[in-house]
């Protein structure tokens, strides 16, 4: 059955109320309930309202009243259930009360993040209580929550008040919730009474009457209820509450009101019902506990008799058994076979005769404790368990100790004897292992030193793979070697008695290995030797022949042209330079690497010197040839780009000139400043321009005039360019700028005089105001706006200033101009004014702020010193020490704060003297104010020093007294002890005790000092006369007793004269116990540091207790020889105590270094543990102002905000950056530690843990901060942007908004005024754009950010349509103000620029090149778009209306159309021949780009490089193969220029006849070279083809040879089995091979089949072929014969080893049998007996000599040819 949590319940409970209400509403549109009876459904929903509030309210007061009835057991109590809860320390109280558990102490403290740290330890307590807390959290208590914090108390009610009713039915077969529980109680408590029906918690309690019924139910002398009515409920329910709280203590939770309603609040009822419950039931448990005493005092005497039998057997049995372990664990063993044979049948006798009567007595010992249990279980005693050591667990675990002992004592006994017989065994072995290795390895010693590498780099890879074989081989065979190595360590370790017979053998066999391993290595050498020549030879072969492939590209002839041509070809030569300099290193490489061959140095010498040296030489010339080659072709290619370049650089440069000479051709100097900035603007950006294609050129004429002095063929065209440019620039050069210049200087002067005026006077009322402030704070502010009021004053010279400059700077006719000359003198006098105001308004308010301060300061200073004086006036001086030493304290903590005061009063005290220097009217207050503050100080000083020097005399005669009570009490106790010791002395014993009272009594008499208390009392007594005569009385009492002290010390030792010498040596040996004990207390402290100063300090103090236990070793030394010299020969028992004593000691003084060590330890773990503390705590300091930085930072409102907050938070990041280091350290430190196993792992770890867990979330929080803090910028940027552009349209509204266009004049200098603001406007359109890109970028990227987005989107989208809609309303008016004069102005442009574009056209420069033809026609159509943009507009002037003047706007619009008609014809002709000029230079250039690509790979398909190896061959045919692609690729190019040629327009072909030769002459060239790279291609892939399948068969055949080669080396291995088994795999794996050889007949067959095809074909190389394929034929024939060869050695080594195994097999069972015949055991009883006698025939085995002889079958020639003889096992003769 699921239960329903509080919270659920409280869903439930609500959701009800819901469907109640919804259910009226919906009966209510049933009806006739329309939209005009709306406010009857609005009084329904208040009254819901009004109810769920008044059931909140008795909730409330219910659950406070039932929270103070438990809080008051702690005298604690709440006034309001929603405030006084939120700092959780109640909740935490009442929890604690509830529960009877401990909760987590609460915070102190009262902010927020304390309360919510409480209100979380409430919570969590209650989860783990098991309570079902539903969307609630500690943030909603400490909000004040009504709703959830009367959820949480409901919820605590339920878990402690109500979860655990339960009520006792007939059948108690169902479950019943509490809350059922408890009404199943109410209902089955008011059974029977009248009038009370109890079947809820609500309605069934209104009368009052169920409350009565429970009353009277259990207390019915307390009601009557017969005198109730139902109709009085009132009453009822105060006579029921009233009787409850009065009668039985039972809280008052409900007033009749709460319940007397119509719906009553069913958790403040159940609430209040479960407290009669609860107390009702405990009136039932007090009757039950009184008879059950009687029963158990008869049984007792019985049980301890039993007892008392059981302790005694079980003490004998456990002696026995330790007395038994310790002969058992005796290993003290013989070293002979019969000694351990005797001592197993000894060990057999104890096991049959000994043991069992004792395993019968512990069976018994159980049954007697299982019977006494059981009879104290019967009797209902306390059940007797056994004292610790004699339970049976205990038994149990002694006689498992005995059984452990006398298993390993048989284990022990048994692997002695299996030792003794494995010695013998182990030493055969080693001579078999040792002979067969020395063997082996002389064997492949003469094999190493065989040198046959080969004369090329196949053969020397094929001997390479062999030699790695060998190692490989070798290098297995040293387990072997190791194997016998370890054999002999084991014979060593042993102590085998031939031991040195076998030391000898193996270091024979290890230095047999050695020098085999320094063969190997040399011939390793040597092949490498022959290996990097042979690989040095082919590079240089492979670089010869692609230096060769360069050559032939570098000598090309072809120079480009033009200006792209030429960059390409320059590129390509780049790639080839890049690899001939790559190429570098490779030929540096091998000439480095040729050294080695060519030194005289080295020893061993692949081949001659001086054919290394010369193929290095030819190397070196042909590299140096290839360089020089590279160098005169990029000079080639850099002289024709200079001319490409020089001539488009002057084409680019004259194009622009011409456009920009067009440009300037107006005179208007601007209106005002803005119109007349943006002129001079624009033309400051055409002279920057100018200025910057000036230096470019420069260069370039430069340039063209170095190729003319360098006689370049091109010299002539260019010297005619660079007249034509110079000319051009010079007229460029000449046009306007000055008076734009003098324009913008008037206008700005204006400007910048208007604004310093308006800034003036606005100033001026300002520092013209005569208020000072009336407190320090308002003082304050206006001296800070005083402040940045002069220096806005100041920063303004400046620009004063700059206006003069600039009235001298203006021309004479505007500088004597009466708006310039007149209105600097005014400026002028105003602003000096205004400084002598600001400067007399600075002085008084730092007067009134000086005195404001001086007096808050005075007032705090006499505040403070009135504290302190009612504290002084009030103190007494104490008469207890305890009491003075309080008072004392409190001083300490007086002088800190007086010296503050002091250096508080001085500075108010020099304030005062400045304003009293100074004109103030309140001098006389200042005055008063410092004199009084002075005195009140002075007389404060002095009464704290007459206090403190009271105080200071009491405290030193109370110390003096103490003191001296203290000494008096010691001496005469001391005094006691001395005379304690007379009955001593007589003998050694009594004079050792002596001894060590005396000496202890000297060392403390040493220690008392009286001449220091002597003056001490002088002095008090002088200081206080008054009290003299009792201090020097207290002086007089302790000479006294020290005197009788002294005369009782020296009686006593001059009594002990006569045992002077013992006595010196018991006293030093007293003192040195004495100084042991003291040390090992110290050294055995187990104080633990709790801080790293403590435990640097026990550190430091364990170390010096180290350098002391070092001082007083040779005291020990002496003391033992002494004690030893008094001990000897002495019977006496005190000299034997003392013997003891002196033994004790050097137990002790090892103990003493023990202890020191483990101390040492323990500290050194607790010092690194305080140090990981602090390293901790400093880490926890890092991340605490790191989370606090991350918890506070808010977003800016402002671009430059978020900018400072990004920047101050990377600037946090570099901090933690900066602290990682230190936080890594930590936790790494940790982590040692914990490895480390310190004691403290478990804290280490959990505090390195946290560290890192909170170091991530930090960074994690940091990094999620800074892209919070970056979305804000965009978003902030994003903002500005707006704002910026909203000012702008505001500024240009007002301009669009001006309607001063009424009058006749000027109208159309504004229509070209409205013009410009329009086109303005329109450019300005990009703007608006952009901001709305920007803002549904941001959107789309941040889709929270979309409202305030969208919004500013939105604005400025209307803001923007009302001033474009405002513009064209003005603009229309402008228009039709304006319409004739517009219309002709418009027309007479039309024709200026119709005119000139004429003249263009007219123009026969048709372009030298392709480039500049690119650029003529995108110039061409630039005008042509600007042709049609005109004539739309003057059709678009056409058909307004022109008013009045008809006739002449019809005349002008005709001459405007006829223009542009008669402009169509000139525009279509230049198009038509620019557009003939390009494809003319199209061809030639497409032409000349094919017969280049043919002569580039001409090379290529003509090449004679077949090349070296497989890999290399088929390298070329994939480079052939890719040529053929491409050649292929290309055919459709070559088609289309042949084509286009047969297809051009006769325009293009009327060129002279000279020009059409050269042209049809290269397209011959074209079509001569194309069919001979085809032909050529062909050729080269089948030459190509046969050197493949040459170096195919080489491959092959090298394949083959490398692995018969490899299996060679196996066949001829002279590896030998160890075992049947390994034989057994050895010959598997012979035959594998075997098999393989068998296969690879197939490959041989194939390579000969291929050799013989080759020759049939007249290959070039057929004779090599041939003898190839015969050095493989034979190769294959030589290992076959090798394998027969092996596979009979290994069929003879398979035999030999199965005669081993049997042998083996025999000796085992032999050996078995032995032991088991050797057996001293004969049985203790008749079966045991026959079973000895059926192993002792199972030993008779049927082993006859025939089988022996079969066993030696094995011939002696076999013998002689294996290793081993099958002497060693059977004892044996091969005679």
């Amino acid at each position: 059955m699921s239960t329903i949590s509080p919270t659920d319940f409280d869903s439930l409970e609500i959701q009800q109320q819901y469907n109640d209400i919804n259910n009226r509403w919906d009966l209510a549109a049933e009806t006739d309930w329309d939209n005009e009876n709306s406010s009857a459904r609005l009084f329904e929903r208040s009254r819901i309202k009004a109810l769920a509030d008044e059931r909140e309210a008795v909730q409330k007061k219910t659950f406070t009243k039932w929270v103070n009835s438990h809080l008051g057991r702690v005298t604690c109590r709440i006034g309001d259930l929603y405030t006084d809860l939120r700092d959780g320390r109640m909740l935490i109280r009442l929890l604690e009360v509830l529960s009877g558990e401990q909760l987590p102490k609460p915070t102190k403290g009262r902010m927020r993040i304390h309360c919510l740290e409480n209100v979380d330890k409430a919570l969590q307590f209650l989860k783990e209580q098991k309570v079902h807390l539903e969307n609630m959290g500690s943030h909603d208590i400490v909000d004040g929550n009504h709703r959830l914090t009367l959820g949480l108390i409901w919820t605590i009610i339920l878990r402690f008040q109500i979860q655990d009713i339960s009520v006792e039915t007939e059948d108690n077969k169902e479950k019943k919730s509490a809350k059922e529980a408890l009404l199943l109680w109410c209902q089955m408590k008011t059974a029977g009474y009248p009038n009370v029906n109890v079947h809820n918690f609500t309605t069934s309690w209104r009368d009052g009457l169920a409350f009565n019924a429970i009353v009277h139910k259990h207390r019915p002398d307390v009601i009557e209820f017969d005198s109730l009515k139902r109709s009085n409920a009132h009453y009822n329910l105060q006579n029921a509450f009233n009787t409850a709280e009065n009668k039985l203590g039972l809280t008052k939770l409900l007033d009749p009101e709460d319940v007397n309603v119509d719906q009553p609040d069913e958790k403040s009822i159940i609430t209040y019902v479960a407290t009669y419950y609860h107390y009702f039931s405990k009136m039932k448990a007090l009757a039950v506990e009184g008879k059950r005493v009687g029963k158990v005092l008869d049984y007792a005497i019985e049980a301890d008799q039993l007892v008392g039998n059981y302790e005694s057997l079980a003490s004998e049995l456990l002696q026995w058994i330790e007395q038994t372990i310790l002969t058992l664990n005796d290993r003290q063993l013989a070293n002979s076979l019969s000694a351990v044979q005797n001592q197993l049948q000894a060990f057999n006798t104890y096991r049959t005769v000994e043991k069992p009567p004792k395993f019968t007595e512990k069976g018994n010992l159980e049954v007697l404790l299982f019977t006494i249990q059981s009879k104290m279980r019967a009797n209902n005693q306390k059940v007797y368990m056994p004292r610790e050591g004699k339970l049976i667990s205990d038994i149990n675990k002694a006689w498992e100790r005995l059984e452990k002992a006398e298993h390993e004592r048989e284990l022990a006994l048994r692997n002695e004897l299996i030792r003794q017989e494995k010695l013998e065994m182990l030493a055969a072995r080693f001579d078999r292992k040792a002979a067969m290795r020395e063997t082996w390895l002389s064997e492949n010693q003469r094999l190493v030193s065989q040198d046959n590498f080969g004369v090329d780099l196949g053969a020397v890879d094929a001997a390479t793979r062999k030699h790695e074989a060998i190692e490989t081989d070798i290098g297995a065979y040293g387990e072997r070697v190791a194997a016998v190595e370890a054999v002999a360590r084991e014979l060593e370790v042993e102590n085998y008695h031939d031991v040195r017979r076998v030391l000898a053998r193996r270091d024979n066999v290890l230095r047999l290995w050695e020098y085999l391993k320094e063969l190997l290595a040399a011939r390793r050498e040597r092949l490498n030797a022959h290996r990097d020549l042979q690989r040095l030879l082919q590079e240089m072969r492979s670089i010869m022949d692609w230096m060769g492939e360069m050559k032939g590209r570098l000598q090309s002839q072809d120079s480009g042209k033009h200006l792209h041509d030429v960059e390409d070809l320059l590129q390509t030569h780049n790639l080839v330079e890049a690899d001939i300099s790559a190429q570098a290193e490779g030929v540096r490489g091998v000439q480095g690497a040729a050294q080695r061959f060519t030194s005289d140095q080295q020893v061993y010498k692949p081949c001659e010197p001086a054919l290394v040296g010369e193929k290095v030489s030819l190397l070196g010339r042909a590299y140096e040839e290839l360089g020089q080659l590279a160098g005169e072709r990029r000079g080639r290619l850099a002289d024709s780009r200079r001319l490409w370049q020089f001539l488009w650089e002057l084409g680019e440069e004259a194009a622009w000139i011409r456009e920009q000479e067009q440009i300037l051709a107006g005179g208007d100097c601007g209106r005002d400043l803005t119109s007349a900035l943006h002129l001079l603007s624009k033309h400051e950006a055409f002279r920057d321009e100018m200025a910057a294609r000036y230096g470019p050129l420069g260069n370039s004429i430069a340039a063209g005039q170095t190729l003319v002095e360098e006689g370049h063929i091109g010299a002539p065209e260019c010297t005619e360019r660079i007249r034509d440019v110079r000319a051009q620039w010079a007229h460029l050069e000449e046009l306007r700028e000055q008076q734009l210049k003098e324009a913008v200087a008037l206008h700005q002067f204006q400007t910048d005089a208007n604004d310093m005026e308006a800034w003036i006077l606005e100033t001026l009322r300002q520092v013209s105001s005569q208020e000072v402030g009336h407190d320090e704070f308002s003082t304050q502010t206006l001296a800070r706006k005083q402040r940045e009021v002069e220096e806005e004053i100041q920063s303004h010279r400046t620009l004063i200033d700059s206006l003069h400059e600039q009235a001298l700077s203006l021309p004479p006719v505007h500088a004597n101009s009466p708006q310039v000359k007149g209105r600097l003198p005014a400026i002028e006098q105003r602003y000096h004014e205004l400084e002598a105001l600001s400067a007399s308004r600075r002085q008084a308010l730092e007067g009134a702020l000086a005195l404001y301060r001086m007096y808050s300061e005075a007032g705090a200073c006499q505040l403070w010193v009135g504290e302190k004086e009612q504290w002084l006036d009030g103190m007494q001086i104490p008469t207890k020490l305890e009491d003075l030493e309080v008072v004392q304290q409190r001083f300490e903590t007086l002088e800190p704060e007086m010296n503050n005061l002091g250096t508080r009063i001085s500075d108010v005290n020099q304030v005062a003297q400045q304003l009293l220097g100074s004109d103030n009217r309140s001098k006389e207050q200042i005055h008063q104010t410092q004199d009084q503050l002075n005195n009140r100080w002075k007389e404060f000083q002095r009464l704290a020093d007459q206090r403190k020097q009271a105080l200071e005399s009491a405290l030193n005669i109370q110390n003096y007294h103490l003191e001296c009570n203290e000494i008096q009490s010691w001496m005469r106790e001391k005094t006691k002890v001395i005379e304690s010791t007379e009955s001593l002395g007589n003998d050694l014993a009594g004079v050792m005790a002596l001894q060590r009272k005396l000496t202890g009594m000297e060392r403390d008499l040493e220690a008392i000092q009286l001449d220091d208390l002597k003056k001490e009392a002088d002095k008090l007594a002088e200081e206080h006369p008054d009290q003299a005569e009792e201090i020097h009385a207290h002086l007089g009492e302790i000479q006294e007793v020290w005197q009788e002290l002294n005369a009782t010390m020296k009686r006593r030792e001059e009594s002990l004269g006569e045992a002077s010498k013992l006595q010196g040596f018991l006293r030093d040996l007293d003192d040195f116990q004495s100084w042991l004990s003291r040390t090992q207390t110290a050294v055995a402290s187990e104080d633990i540091p709790t801080s790293l100063p403590e435990a640097e300090c026990l550190l430091t103090q364990h170390e010096s207790i180290k350098n002391e236990v070092d001082n007083y070793k040779e005291d020990y030394e002496k003391m033992r020889a002494v004690g030893d010299e008094v001990t000897q020969g002495q019977t006496d028992a005190q000299y034997m105590f003392l013997a003891q004593r002196l033994q004790a000691l050097d137990t002790g003084w090892h103990e003493l270094r023990r202890m020191w060590e483990n101390r040492h330890s323990l500290l050194a773990q607790a010092f690194d543990f305080q140090s990981f503390l602090r390293d901790v705590k400093q880490a926890e300091g890092f991340l605490n102002s790191q989370e606090y930085v991350l918890s506070h930072t808010e977003m800016p409102s402002s671009l430059q905000g978020a900018e400072e907050a990004i920047k101050k938070h990377e600037d946090f990041l570099t901090t933690m950056e900066a602290s990682e280091e230190k936080i890594t350290g930590v936790v790494e430190a940790g982590r040692r530690l914990v490895n480390d196993l310190n004691a403290n792992s478990d804290k280490i770890q959990e505090k390195a843990n946290s560290i890192q867990e909170r170091h991530q979330k930090n960074r994690e929080a940091a990094n999620e901060l800074l892209s919070k803090l970056k979305d804000n910028r965009e978003l902030q940027h994003f903002l500005q942007d707006g704002q910026e552009l909203t000012l702008w349209i505001n500024e240009k509204m007002l301009t669009a908004q001006d309607m001063s266009y009424d009058e006749a004049r000027n109208l159309h200098s504004k229509w070209q005024k409205h013009q410009a603001f329009m086109a303005e406007l329109a450019s300005n359109k990009d703007w608006l754009d952009k901001i709305d890109k920007e803002g549904q970028a941001l959107v789309t990227e941040k889709p929270e950010l979309q409202p305030v987005v969208q919004q500013t989107l939105e604005g400025l989208q209307s803001q923007w349509e009302e001033l474009e809609n405002t513009t064209r309303t003005k603009a229309q008016c402008l228009f039709d103000a304006n319409r004739a004069e517009l219309f002709t102005q418009s027309c007479s442009a039309l024709d200026v620029w119709l005119k000139n574009l004429s003249g263009q056209l007219q123009s026969d420069d048709f372009g030298k090149d392709l480039t500049s033809v690119n650029i003529l026609l995108k110039k061409h159509q630039v005008r042509e778009k600007e042709v049609q943009s005109l004539q739309s507009q003057a059709l678009a002037l056409s058909q307004e209306d022109a008013g009045g003047a008809v006739v002449e706007v019809d005349g002008q619009q005709r001459r405007v159309t006829d223009s542009f008609s008669q402009l169509q014809d000139p525009l279509n002709q230049r198009r038509q021949q620019l557009l003939a000029s390009k494809e003319a230079h199209q061809f030639n250039r497409d032409l000349e780009d094919e017969i280049l690509w043919v002569k580039e790979r001409m090379p290529l398909a003509t090449s004679t490089d077949h090349g070296k190896d497989l890999s290399s061959v088929q390298l070329l045919i994939k480079k052939n193969q890719t040529l053929q692609k491409e050649i292929q690729g290309h055919q459709p190019r070559i088609d289309d220029i042949q084509t286009h040629r047969r297809g051009m327009s006769p325009g293009q072909e009327e060129v002279d006849g000279e020009r059409q030769s050269a042209l049809e002459g290269r397209l011959a060239e074209l079509r001569d070279s194309w069919a001979q790279l085809i032909a050529e291609t062909d050729e080269r892939h089948a030459r190509l083809v046969e050197a493949n399948r040459a170096q195919q068969f080489y491959t092959d055949a090298a394949e083959a040879e490398a692995w018969m080669g490899e299996q060679e080396l196996h066949m001829m291995s002279e590896e030998k089995a160890k075992d049947e088994q390994s034989a057994l795999v050895m010959v598997k794996k012979h035959q594998t091979l075997e098999q393989a050889l068998e296969d690879y007949a197939q490959t041989i067959h194939q390579l000969a089949n291929s050799s013989r095809t080759m020759m049939t074909s007249e290959h070039p190389e057929s004779e090599r072929i041939n003898l190839r394929q015969a050095q493989v034929d034979k190769l294959y024939a030589g290992l076959k014969d090798l394998a027969e060869e092996r596979r009979g050695r290994l069929q003879e080594r398979l035999r030999l080893t199965q005669l081993k195994r049997e042998v083996d097999d025999l000796e085992q069972w032999i050996a078995e049998r032995e032991v088991v015949a050797g057996s001293h055991e004969l049985g203790q009883d008749y079966e045991h007996v026959t079973t000895y006698t059926r192993l002792e025939w199972n030993c008779q085995s049927p082993l006859t000599w025939g089988s022996m002889q079969d066993l030696t079958s094995w011939s002696c020639n076999d013998y002689e040819n294996g290793e081993e003889s099958a002497q060693n096992y059977m004892g044996g003769s091969c005679q």
